[in-house]
């Protein structure tokens, strides 16, 4: 018997038989051409792009009819690739000027597309890499020849174990055959992965070695409220797991339940549960998950599908979109966060030494201005068309918000006098991410509309841990009672300034962290879209009375160690069924 981790990111427990699938990549024949060959090339190119257009199209159509929206909704970023003129003329360019055939060109340049997603250090940008792979190879299929899925060939129930799965292939799936998923890649945010919980498939993803490990035909549980996938399991094993499955199933049916519901604690205490998103179709799983609204809306995509930075209108097109699906509801702009990555880094003559603690975010963003306004304007530009906030991230110094809030005063009045209309009383914020920010909250909420506590920063910042770093990842710990004091005292700052605050990292869709930071004062989370269920559950079940005293007894630890264990403590006393998977050591 061999025990897994990996990373659980659609709910259930099953047993079955591997399947093995493997990898989808093809190899591209090198082959240089005659300079009179390349308006033949081109066309094979248009006629493709238009074929793997329709292809999508008709995927697209078949999801929605069979899954519903949210994950159809995936396959508008392959359509919005295929329709991107600057990605086109590129493969175009590279057909003229290095004489290659149009799958040599087309390989070279999603490779090229694929890399700047891969480099930007974020697993949710990593993840988008795999969709830009999947979208080559549909579209080299309609050049060489499409290869036989091995998907197409299963002919009983069965657990599909692959070293990596294009959102096409979890589409395309056979639900009355595959039964669960577990990958050697990928993460939670992934297409793959919101297609898996579509289908109402246990999936672990992120399991390394997986595929090396399992043999056709070895039987498998796959735990996808844990992460965990055990090869070979004894007789002990798979008793224990069936009674685990029976409860999953009863836990996940009472959070289906309450995507309608509000988020009112049981004495009456409104909380707003809002989403993280990338990209404006993820909109549409927010408000699925019971969702009241964005809370954080990562703009940094803008710049990854092209050479030259997102003009005015590019922005203003995502954002628009965004507004037009939220129907009402309010949508958090981020500006820009780029700079620690290696995408940019790579653009700079001479790369920094320690990019997290150098020309990143809100920084990056002044030493820029000409990028900074353009997608400035474009924000003030959308908040006439529906309740938009803007927020700049990583400020650890008041004149980096004054810097931001002239160059935005600088453009309304630009706007003003071209008679475009905006919000004028567009609401700006600081994202608190650095502990020099989170000390002088009193400062910063004087400037601000409102605050937004980016867990994910403020952790490593605080405890000087680089949690992608394996060496030390156990110190990250965002229990640590430096943490929860800082988190603290930018609650109480916000609230002497007359302030909103929110928490918009990870911590917020952390059911072990909930009652915590409703404890502290906070009535606004944001999280990833499939967490909103679970947290209103957790909402739902206490009164504010019980979180404040949690609070209370928490800030007199002096270890991580105790506070975990007191949040366990009271999240099992809530619904050890439900919350079953955050309870354990």
């Amino acid at each position: 018997m061999q025990r897994i981790k990996g990373i659980a990111v659609s709910p259930g427990i099953i047993v079955g038989r591997a399947f093995l699938v493997g990898s989808a990549e093809q190899v591209v024949p090198h082959r240089t051409i005659a300079e009179s060959e390349v308006t033949g090339q081109n066309e094979r190119l248009r006629v493709a792009l238009a074929a793997a257009g329709d292809e999508i199209g008709a995927l697209s159509e078949r999801t929605r009819r069979e899954l519903g929206t949210e994950p159809a909704k995936i396959f508008e970023f392959h359509a919005g690739l295929l329709r991107d003129r600057a990605l086109v003329t590129s493969i175009e360019r590279r057909i003229a000027g290095s004489f290659v055939t149009a799958e040599q060109a087309v390989a070279d340049q999603f490779r090229v597309l694929v890399d700047q997603f891969k480099r930007m250090g974020n697993e949710v940008f990593e993840q988008k890499a795999n969709d830009v792979l999947d979208l080559e190879r549909r579209v080299l299929g309609h050049l060489m020849g499409a290869q036989e899925s091995r998907l197409a060939q299963l002919d009983a129930p069965a657990i599909v174990v692959a070293h990596e799965l294009t959102p096409s292939q979890a589409a395309a799936m056979d639900r009355a055959k595959v039964i669960a998923i577990a990958t050697d890649l990928g993460g939670r945010t992934g297409h793959t992965s919101i297609v898996a919980r579509a289908l109402g498939l246990p999936s672990v993803v992120g399991c390394q070695r997986l595929s090396v490990e399992v043999e056709e035909g070895d039987e498998l549980i796959v735990d996808g409220n844990e992460g965990v996938v055990i090869l070979r399991p004894d007789a002990r094993t798979l008793e224990e797991y069936r009674r685990k499955q029976e409860r999953s199933v009863r836990s996940r049916a009472a959070l289906r339940e309450l995507s309608g519901a509000e988020a009112v604690t049981r004495d009456g205490v409104r909380v707003a549960l809002m989403g993280n998103i990338e990209f404006p179709e993820e909109v549409e799983a927010v408000l699925a998950n019971g969702g009241d609204g964005i809370g954080l809306y990562r703009t940094e995509f803008l710049w990854l599908t092209r050479k030259e930075p997102p003009t005015e209108e590019d922005h203003l097109e995502a954002y628009l979109r965004a507004i037009r699906l939220l129907k009402g509801k309010p949508l958090t702009i981020r500006t820009c966060d780029l700079g620690a990555d290696k995408y940019t880094q790579e653009q700079m003559e001479e790369p920094e030494r320690n990019p997290f603690l150098g020309l990143r975010s809100i920084r990056h963003s002044l030493a820029n201005p000409a990028e900074f306004k353009r997608q400035l304007r474009a924000i003030l530009r959308a908040s006439a068309h529906g309740p938009v906030k803007t927020m700049f991230p990583l400020v650890s110094n008041p004149m980096e918000l004054r810097q931001g809030k002239l160059m935005l005063a600088d453009l309304s009045e630009e706007l003003e006098d071209e008679g475009i209309p905006f919000d004028r009383q567009m609401p700006i914020g600081v994202m608190i991410e650095v502990p020099s920010a989170a000390l002088m909250g009193r400062v910063l909420a004087s400037e601000s509309s409102f605050f937004s506590i980016g867990t994910n920063d403020l952790v490593q910042y605080t405890l000087a841990v680089d949690r992608g770093n394996e060496r030390v990842a156990y110190l990250y710990q965002a229990a640590h009672p430096a943490v929860v004091y800082l988190v603290k005292n930018v609650v109480r700052a916000a609230r002497s300034g007359g302030i909103d605050c929110s928490v918009c990292g990870e911590m917020a869709g952390e059911p072990l962290f909930c009652m915590l930071l409703l404890g502290l004062g906070l009535r606004t989370l944001s999280m990833v879209p499939d967490q909103i269920p679970v947290i209103k559950r957790v909402v739902r079940s206490v009164t504010m009375e019980q979180c404040e005293r949690l609070a209370r007894r928490v800030g007199s630890f002096d270890s991580e160690r105790q506070v975990e264990t007191a949040l366990r403590d009271e999240l099992r006393k809530l619904d050890p069924e439900v919350f079953g998977q955050w309870m354990s050591e």
